[in-house]
């Protein structure tokens, strides 16, 4: 399975929905909270291009937050990208 790291923070409902997804699916994921961490806003934006969270990483590609996550599952390229068969 292919490596995934979330960018999330202690209060968004959408990192919530995200982790659910991803959970149901069986993947293992990697949390990366923000606003835990002093640089972490500034790091996510280094990687993304973005300040918001949730912010997914597979495989090292930054594929968007929580609407683009259910995107891809909607649309079955979510499981390619995870190696889900």
């Amino acid at each position: 399975m292919v490596d995934v790291v979330m960018y999330t923070g202690r209060v968004c409902p959408y990192c919530t929905r995200a982790k659910a997804l991803l959970s149901k699916k069986g993947v293992e994921f990697t949390e990366e909270m923000v606003d835990l961490d002093p640089n972490g806003r500034e790091r996510l934006v280094e990687l993304t291009g973005r300040r918001t969270v949730p912010q997914i990483l597979i495989g090292g590609t930054p594929i968007g937050g929580f609407d683009e996550l259910s995107a891809l599952d909607r649309s079955g390229e979510l499981d390619a990208m995870l190696g889900i068969s």
